[in-house]
């Protein structure tokens, strides 16, 4: 048997625009082979999700269409085919039986109208030769094997009564159904909390090996590459830009792209004023030809590091000053059941006594897993849902008791940057007028005119253009949008921000560009920020200090740095041993014990 697998030999897709067709991806060659795992990275954009829908023969077509190359799938029996050549029916069979695929997002890849398990029974009928009962029991098993709770349950839910890290398992479960050769994994990841996300990769790993299949494992974060795949291939804006094993693109990255996906990932063992970006490693000549800039991963961190001394002086300056915002005991539960009279006999208690201060100036961060409370304290911070009980002290004043007329006074002190900037934004109104829509409500400056200039001057400080003020968000990218949704949050010039999960969608190079951009916000405006996040490494690079949630309580709290290097509850200690950190010796050991095992 051959120990290739597949072969992409100059692989173009392509998408029809206004202006002609636009080459997504441009030529790329690469081989997987049997029983191995690589990992195809980028930002997006860079051409990875449309070589993986390639391969399953998935690009829409109009607009799409794989223009030119060879897809060569080599079988258990010896035959090789070409993908590109045979019918969709040939196709069929193949899609999803030897060759199945994980998307990025479960909740569209699952159909609501129907239970899990029957769409998992479905996939197994229309493969295998067996009847609904067979089907149901083998759903049920595999289910068991992704280690859901109560498979039987599962079985009987549909998509929008599970979480995330539920869902995500239903579609490995329907992926690895069919004991596929090659398992195509779509960011399978992305914006999961870091233990389910350890989970899903403990999970891939384990059933990857009971069923012998080879891994495309796409992604825009290499500290997850860094834990998975055995060798790596990076892409930027269509094209292979390198490839090697995971030791060699880890130990020593060549191509400057690479070198800048390495080091925009917020580091664990140093403070750093600024994370490293693209444009520390190179630019785009004129007729797109990249220019490097000679540095490597370690000297463009190194230029950041914050010392011991800046350090404890910040926080000097910090905790010396008022708290602006002072909770109390807060309260925040949701009815869950009710007699038959309609009264409420038990509650769901997401936020369950909740007390803390922030000062003037300071980053809290605020951390834990999906289902913590940590989004409901922050919306309960600006009475965007009702607290149950207890004090919300901003600037003097407990908001909690306010009428509307004085609340809506304090709004324009008290803002938020939500998780997801495509659905927090208007699709019907230009970005201009969304930045202005707060400053006409709250009658901040004198005319229309002198709103726009502000506008202007507002999207220019968060690296946008002028001539972007009359576009609507569709036309952006997720980090545009982002972006702009931080330009609407500073247009009243509040003095307290909080930032719900702001960045944890984004890729690792966009999401230190935003990043970086709300603190140079911050040491030029003095904000106050709440950062809520998942991911406790981005919270480390942002805050002073860290309060950890779990179950609406606090599980701990103080200096970010003290948390990270000496994290006192059980809870903490497995948040961050689950944090993928793509260090260079834990590869070295990895890869090391994979060939003793060979051997």
């Amino acid at each position: 048997m051959s120990k290739l697998l597949l072969e992409v030999k100059n692989l173009v897709t392509e998408f029809k625009t206004d202006d002609g067709y636009v080459k997504a991806v441009n030529g790329i060659s690469f081989t997987l082979n049997r029983g191995e795992t690589i990992g195809i990275v980028g930002e997006s954009g860079s051409g990875k999700s449309v070589t993986s829908l390639s391969v399953m023969r998935l690009i829409p077509n109009p607009p799409g269409r794989i223009a030119s190359g060879e897809i060569l799938y080599h079988t258990k029996d010896g035959k090789v085919i070409d993908l590109t050549k045979i019918s969709e029916d040939e196709m069929r069979k193949i899609r999803g039986n030897e060759i199945a695929m994980i998307f990025q997002e479960p909740m569209t890849s699952l159909n609501p109208v129907f239970t899990c398990g029957e769409q998992v029974v479905e996939a197994i009928t229309l493969h295998q030769k067996v009847d609904k009962k067979k089907a149901k029991e083998i759903t049920l098993a595999m289910f068991d094997k992704v280690r859901l709770p109560n498979p039987e349950r599962i079985f009987n839910a549909y998509p929008h009564q599970l979480s995330g890290g539920q869902k995500q398992r239903v579609m490995i479960a329907m992926a690895m159904s069919c004991n596929p050769n090659i398992l195509i994994a779509d960011e399978p990841t992305t914006a999961l909390d870091v233990t389910v996300q350890k989970t899903i990769l403990d999970l891939m790993a384990q059933l990857k090996k009971e069923i012998e299949a080879s891994v495309m494992f796409i992604t825009h974060d290499l500290g997850v590459i860094a834990e998975v795949a055995d060798r790596v291939i990076v892409m930027y804006k269509g094209n292979i830009v390198e490839q090697g094993t995971v030791l060699e693109i880890f130990e020593n990255p060549q191509h400057p792209y690479t070198k800048s996906l390495l080091a925009c990932r917020p580091p664990l063992g140093k403070r750093l004023r600024k994370l490293p970006t693209v444009v520390d490693f190179m630019e785009e000549g004129a007729n797109g030809e990249i220019i490097e800039k000679s540095k490597t991963v370690a000297e463009a961190i190194n230029a950041q590091v914050i010392t011991e001394a800046e350090t404890l002086k910040r926080r000097e300056e910090v905790f010396s000053r008022k708290p602006i915002l002072q909770l109390k005991n807060i309260q925040t539960w949701f009815p869950s059941k009710k007699d038959f009279f309609g009264n409420t006999t038990d509650y769901v208690k997401a936020v369950d006594g909740v007390t803390f201060d922030v000062y003037e100036g300071e980053t809290l961060g605020l951390v834990g897993e999906s289902g913590c409370g940590k989004t409901t304290l922050g919306r309960t911070i600006l009475r965007l849902a009702p607290a149950h009980g207890g004090e919300v002290i901003f600037d003097g004043k407990n908001i909690l008791s306010l009428d509307n007329k004085d609340m809506k006074q304090m709004r324009e002190h008290m803002q938020i940057i939500f998780q997801d900037p495509y659905s927090s934004l208007n699709p019907r109104i230009t970005i201009g007028n969304a930045i202005m829509e707060p400053m006409t409500v709250h009658g901040i400056l004198g005319s229309e005119a002198e709103r726009k200039a502000r506008v202007i001057e507002l999207l220019t400080k968060v690296n946008m253009k002028p001539e972007h003020f009359n576009r609507y968000p569709h036309e952006f990218s997720g980090g545009q949008r982002q972006r702009i949704c931080i330009a609407r949050a500073l247009a009243l010039n509040p003095k307290f921000i909080i930032c719900d999960e702001s960045v944890s969608a984004l890729d690792v190079s966009v999401q230190a560009q935003v990043l970086n951009l709300l603190i140079q916000l911050r040491e030029e405006f003095k904000f106050t920020y709440i950062f809520i996040s998942h991911d406790l490494s981005v919270v480390k690079f942002m805050s002073d200090r860290m309060v950890v949630m779990n179950k609406g309580k606090i599980e701990e709290m103080g200096i970010s740095d003290d948390i990270y290097n000496n994290p006192q509850r059980e809870y903490t200690q497995k948040l961050i041993a689950a944090i993928p950190k793509g260090e260079l010796h834990d590869i070295q050991s990895r890869v090391a014990a994979e060939k003793a095992k060979m051997n």
